[in-house]
């Protein structure tokens, strides 16, 4: 089974719609800021990783299941697990949490590319090295 990391975060009034839950489009702001977390508890720093290796990492493909809401002032907590890692790419499997409620979950593929070029490269070899071990 692989490891899971959790990041949390708390919803703020520019997090909700109109009818004061949150919008579906942020969930994808939160699962994006969970998973620099997790790079970022690997050691591996996108600046870095840019100024250094020249890659970058880029979202390929989401899919989102919308489960219930939240609202202003909730707690999320954020999951991460990696579903798949390959040459040049990572397949995320995400979920959105208050307390035992699942609120959404997504399966997120990131790419790395070469940054000038924006073509698919393969993930550098310390990187890679450091998510299979995570």
């Amino acid at each position: 089974m692989p490891s899971v990391f959790t990041w949390t975060v708390r919803v703020y009034y520019e997090d909700t719609d109109a009818g004061g839950i949150v919008y579906y489009a942020n969930y994808l702001k939160f699962f994006e800021r969970a998973r620099t977390e997790w790079l970022r508890s690997l050691g591996i720093h996108q600046q870095d990783l840019l100024a250094n290796e020249r890659v970058a990492f880029v979202v390929r493909s989401a899919s989102v299941d919308y489960v219930a809401s939240a609202r202003l002032d909730d707690e999320v907590r954020l999951t991460l697990a990696i579903g798949k890692l390959g040459r040049a790419s990572v397949q995320f499997v995400q979920q959105a949490w208050r307390g035992d409620t699942l609120l959404a979950s997504a399966d997120v593929k990131v790419g790395c590319v070469d940054a000038a070029t924006m073509r698919p490269r393969p993930l550098p070899d310390l990187a890679a090295a450091k998510m299979r071990a995570a």
